[in-house]
């Protein structure tokens, strides 16, 4: 059985648009921010999360992920409050930033451990644009405040993966664990 160790619905539902069955188990790990290198954490907390499932699963599929934003070399987390989330947008307002996914596929055959890094780019956003972005209630479950699929015409292009951003680098999964 294949068991996705994460409770984040974008997961879920790359997943299972990719018509994988598989069942979710939370890591209920806790991410602590280390002193890696910001592009060493993801694929670090992705195996932490991988190895807490499946020690407890030891004959199933394990696929763990972790992904975050950064953006001048600093981790841009999930916002804190709507302030917050208002604070990360204007930052990321007319930059070019970074989302690095680590992922981490085990079972009782092998071990895959990757970092997949999509560059978005985004426009100059108005007050109002993120006013109304906020207001939504979306970014505060996000690392950096945005989901690229939340239909906001915040991103003026990216060089790597779609689903990437979402959270899951799909087409590197499928690639290389399946």
């Amino acid at each position: 059985m294949l068991i996705l160790a994460s409770t984040s619905p974008r997961r879920k539902e790359i997943l299972k648009r990719l018509g994988y069955d598989f069942k979710i188990i939370d890591p209920n790990i806790i991410e602590v921010n280390s002193r890696l290198h910001p592009h060493e954490l993801p694929l670090d907390i992705s195996r932490q999360k991988a190895y807490a499932v499946f020690k407890n699963y030891p004959n199933d599929s394990v696929l763990a992920c972790d992904t975050v934003v950064i953006l001048n070399k600093q981790i841009i987390g999930k916002p804190l409050d709507k302030e917050d989330a208002k604070r990360i947008l204007r930052l990321l307002s007319g930059t070019k930033h970074i989302v690095l996914s680590g992922y981490t596929f085990i079972n009782n055959k092998k071990e895959i451990n990757r970092t997949v890094r999509t560059e978005v780019y985004f426009r100059k956003l108005s007050e109002k644009d993120i006013e109304d972005y906020v207001k939504t209630g979306s970014p505060l479950d996000k690392a950096g405040a945005y989901g690229i699929q939340d239909g906001f015409n915040f991103v003026e292009k990216i060089v790597g993966s779609f689903d990437n951003v979402m959270g899951f680098p799909s087409e590197d999964i499928l690639k290389y664990c399946f």
